[in-house]
């Protein structure tokens, strides 16, 4: 006996059903699709802007898009350690990246140095550092930013140049501390202190300072800063990721990150 209508595949009564699940392989495939076009990327909040025309670039010439999160790099350290679902990290040292690859939570072979950061006295007023950073030693000033140094290696740049300078004790008094030397920069951006220590590829654009005085801070003062990039575990299969590790070394974008002062 053949089966009534609303129980055979062919029936009228099942096309709605048949229906109702192709639009679920459909919308599966396309998350699925999705997330193999798209890394999730852990980036030190000194490059910023960088990896913004980075991005673009990633997504213009390939169609992969990076969901950016900006940190200090230990704490963006810690957020892989517990586990956040990060594909790349671009850190502002060598030592995270270093840690991960010995805790086998990366990519093998992955590891490389894409940028090395360079520190600068700034201030939003065009008057306020002259050309050899004097103005630290003359305290005309009410509140010097800089960088947590236990989580952002431009903030433990910064305190090796007070110490070299032996102004740590007459300068401590007026430092205020950022989280990330994102936020040190908010702070003397907005005024609410008259200068910081901050990154030099946040007050460069096209290579020419963008506003404010700069006083560049001589290498002698502190160690390089050595920015290494990583694919993580969460990456390692993902196309995205690994089109950006590509992209970081070509000649066009290495000339792109020299323009935001850094060396390569």
């Amino acid at each position: 006996m053949p089966h009534p209508p609303c129980l055979r595949w062919g029936g009228e009564a099942m096309q709605p059903v048949l229906k109702k699940i192709t639009q679920a392989v459909v919308l599966l495939t396309m998350s699925v699709t999705g997330l193999a076009e798209e890394a999730q990327v852990a980036v030190a909040a000194n490059f910023a802007e960088p990896i913004k025309a980075i991005a673009a670039t990633l997504e213009k010439t390939t169609g992969y898009k990076l969901k950016i999160t900006l940190g200090a790099t230990g704490k963006l350290y810690a957020q892989i350690k517990n586990g956040a679902p990060f594909d790349v990290l671009l850190a502002a040292n060598t030592v995270a990246p270093a840690a991960l690859e010995k805790e086998k939570l990366t990519l093998p072979g992955s590891r490389f140095t894409y940028a090395t950061g360079k520190l600068v006295l700034w201030s939003a007023d065009v008057t306020r550092i002259d050309a050899n950073g004097d103005v630290l030693k003359s305290g005309n000033f009410r509140k010097l930013a800089y960088a947590n140094p236990k989580t952002a290696p431009y903030g433990e740049a910064a305190l090796q140049v007070m110490n070299q300078l032996g102004l740590t004790p007459a300068l401590t008094p007026k430092l205020v501390q950022g989280e990330s030397i994102g936020q040190t920069f908010s702070f003397v951006f907005t005024g609410n202190a008259e200068l910081g220590f901050v990154a030099m590829s946040q007050v460069l654009e096209s290579g020419k300072l963008k506003s404010g005085s700069m006083w560049l801070i001589p290498q002698a003062l502190y160690p390089p800063i050595h920015q290494d990039a990583v694919i993580l575990d969460h990456g390692a299969n993902n196309p995205a990721a690994l089109a950006l590790i590509s992209l970081l070394k070509s000649t066009d974008i290495k000339d792109l990150i020299r323009s935001y002062g850094y060396d390569i």
